[in-house]
């Protein structure tokens, strides 16, 4: 994750005219590698395998390839949006007149919020405001994924608009001025469908320990990899700032990277990975959680781990602008926690490469601390800092509009600061 907080211009997503994707057959070839479990679930896999050859589903595939542009310049917008748990995604079609490029030209539209949990039945109705444009990488051409955030009819952000308080906080002229940047590294599992257990294990049995999982090769060790790779390319394809990809410490769970993004982008393009990341799943009937421990037991719960830095702490005499904000951080420990993603008390054990919730802590090139800094930031004197406390389930909006708040805006009591800075060893 260092490389992606390293100096570099900032980067805007501008939309171009693409190339055409590759056919859906990249999906159909979505290999999974499991070990042998069942006689049922070999089955099952090689009756989904045989169905793609089907004439009647090769009709329909020949349908979904179909390249409207010669006929029309009618394109498809596919609005997205978050739905009323505050991680799940929902997303519905309408046909545009012609191709856009900026948000703003766009229609606002509207959903039944009580369909959602959103809204009461009696007053139901959710308007939709687009905010953020990427390619569609399912269905090619011009049509585009328009990101969402969500408001009342009277113009007012509704309970589980986060969004709206992050983009308050990002165009504050302090904040601005700091080009926060974020890399957010997204951790998450793949589940066989209707056992809710990890992709590759043996249903109700467990693989061998872990060791050999993480960035492991080898059909013994790598489970779900296609997906990966599918998901990297669609990210590429919309426009998305993925940085990278790996296998996971639990053999089953994943990893993509996103950033550096600055401000309110980096929410924008983690909430569009994941709706892609979603799609896909759904399209290789594999099952997809962000739950922070999916596993109980000896086995590394899922994090977002998220990389911060601002201009300042990236320019000469930076790892003293750090060391102010591991102080501050340090001083709202539990209100970051209370915000960084549901049941991540599971997770946050001082066990498998991470710290104890209840306890703050920081230090250099070590992973079972709170806050880690990198050799490289110490020894240049510059950098960034990796927040590793958000759960695989947290909002990036809150968590990236957060770090911002607490690091840029919050001023502690001087008495606060000189305690906390003793208490952990900081001469700030």
């Amino acid at each position: 994750m260092a490389q992606i907080l390293a100096a570099s211009p900032t980067c805007q997503m501008r939309l171009t005219k693409p190339s055409s994707i590759a056919s859906s057959k990249l999906w159909n070839s979505v290999v999974l590698k499991q070990k042998k479990q069942s006689s049922s679930k070999v089955r099952s896999f090689k009756v989904m395998a045989l169905q793609s050859d089907n004439s009647t589903i090769n009709r329909v595939e020949s349908l979904l390839n179909l390249d409207t542009k010669p006929f029309t310049d009618r394109i498809i917008a596919e609005y997205i949006w978050i739905g009323g748990s505050g991680i799940d995604l929902r997303s519905k079609s309408r046909t545009l007149e012609k191709p856009v490029e900026d948000p703003s030209e766009l229609p606002k539209w509207n959903y039944d919020g009580s369909s959602t949990g959103q809204a009461p039945g009696e007053d139901s109705e959710v308007i939709l405001y687009p905010q953020a444009i990427f390619r569609d990488p399912f269905r090619g051409g011009n049509n585009i994924l328009v990101i969402c955030d969500t408001y009342t009819p009277a113009g007012e952000p509704i309970p589980t608009n986060k969004r709206a308080r992050a983009a308050e906080i990002f165009s504050n002229k302090k904040v601005n001025e700091e080009i926060p940047w974020f890399g957010i590294e997204q951790e998450y599992t793949l589940l066989q469908p209707n056992v809710n257990w990890p992709l590759g294990w043996p249903v109700g049995a467990y693989p061998g320990p872990q060791g050999p999982y993480y960035c492991g090769v080898g059909a013994e060790k790598s489970w779900g990899r296609d997906i990966s790779d599918a998901h990297y390319k669609a990210c590429l394809y919309a426009g998305i700032n993925i940085s990278g990809t790996n296998g996971e410490v639990m053999p089953g769970q994943w990893e993509f990277q996103v950033g550096p993004s600055v401000g309110i982008e980096a929410g924008d393009h983690v909430w569009c990975a994941r709706y892609l990341l979603e799609r896909i799943t759904e399209q290789a009937g594999v099952v997809l959680t962000l739950d922070p421990k999916p596993i109980e037991g000896d086995w590394n719960g899922a994090g977002c781990h998220t990389n911060y830095s601002t201009k300042s702490m990236r320019e000469d005499g930076g790892f003293e602008v750090i060391k102010k904000a591991i102080l501050n951080l340090s001083l709202r420990h539990m209100e970051h926690i209370s915000a960084y993603g549901e049941g991540n008390e599971r997770r946050l054990t001082g066990k498998h490469e991470t710290a104890s919730i209840d306890q703050f802590s920081w230090g250099v090139a070590n992973r079972g601390c709170s806050i880690r800094v990198g050799r490289d930031t110490e020894k240049k004197g510059k950098g960034y800092l990796e927040d590793r406390r958000p759960a695989s389930n947290m909002d990036p909006y809150i968590v990236t509009s957060l770090l911002a708040e607490t690091t840029l805006l919050w001023e502690p009591t001087l008495e606060a600061e000189a305690l906390a800075a003793q208490k952990l060893s900081l001469k700030v």
